[in-house]
Formats: C-alpha cells, sequence, structure tokens
C-alpha cells in the first residue's frame, strides 16, 4: 500500500525557516509521516502551498517550469 508525501526528493532544510526546501515539511512532520493517518497527512499538505509561499520559499519544480505569457 503506498502513502501519499509530497515529497519531491529535494531533502534539504531551510535554516531560516526549519522548513524543507522540497515540500514544505518540518522535520517532525517529516519524521512522522508514515505513522500519520491519512487525514493528517492530507490536512498538512493542504497547508504546504501556503506555508512555503509565505515563507518566501518556492518549490524547485516551481522554479524550473517556464512561465506562460
Amino acid at each position: 500500500m503506498s502513502i501519499e508525501t509530497p515529497c519531491i526528493a529535494v531533502c534539504m532544510i531551510d535554516p531560516r525557516t526549519s522548513l524543507c526546501f522540497g515540500c514544505g515539511r518540518t522535520l517532525p512532520e517529516i519524521a512522522r509521516w508514515h505513522r500519520m493517518e491519512s487525514p493528517e497527512r492530507q490536512a498538512v499538505m493542504t497547508q504546504l502551498p501556503a506555508r512555503m509561499a509565505d515563507a518566501g520559499l518556492v518549490p524547485p519544480e516551481s522554479a524550473a517550469r517556464p512561465k506562460a505569457d
């Protein structure tokens, strides 16, 4: 059974925000991820885009994507 995850295999923690540059999770969230129930994981994943934006972090795949005109 696969577990849903926001991980994009860019696992580096920003020292300023304590968030993963790739997915926006904290180290405690990453450590507990496989023990979380699906609703808790979904709740965290829902928060990640706003969390990353608030922290001024741009996910690497977004930074590499060309902007549409």
